[in-house]
Parts: C-alpha cells; structure tokens; sequence
C-alpha cells in the first residue's frame, strides 16, 4: 500500500495534471519498489514517480 506521504503527493500531481488538461494515461503501484509511476501527457511525454517519502521525480 502507499504511504501517506506518497497518496498527498499523488493527488497533488494528478490534480497538475488535470488543471493542465493532460490526460493521465499510465498510473500503477510498485509494491516491489514501493513507488508510483504515472505517465500522462497527450504524446505519454509526462512521466513521473513517486517515491515512497513523498518526494517525486520526472523521467
């Protein structure tokens, strides 16, 4: 399950997303890694994860 930290951080950046009328094509749990990968974008240009601490990045 995501931590706390990972769910605000997550809601944060799909309501970017959507503010930005990006769709959000890709969004899947890591239970492995423990992160969160979301790929959105009209082309799938934006792809981002979120780390378990809430911090978050862009590939």
């Amino acid at each position: 399950m995501p931590t706390s930290a990972q769910s605000i951080q997550d809601v944060i950046l799909c309501q970017w997303l959507s503010n930005s009328y990006q769709p959000i094509n890709i969004f899947r749990y890591d239970s492995k890694l423990k992160t969160i990968y979301i790929q959105g974008g009209v082309n799938d240009e934006i792809a981002l994860v979120i780390y378990s601490d809430g911090n978050w990045r862009f590939f």
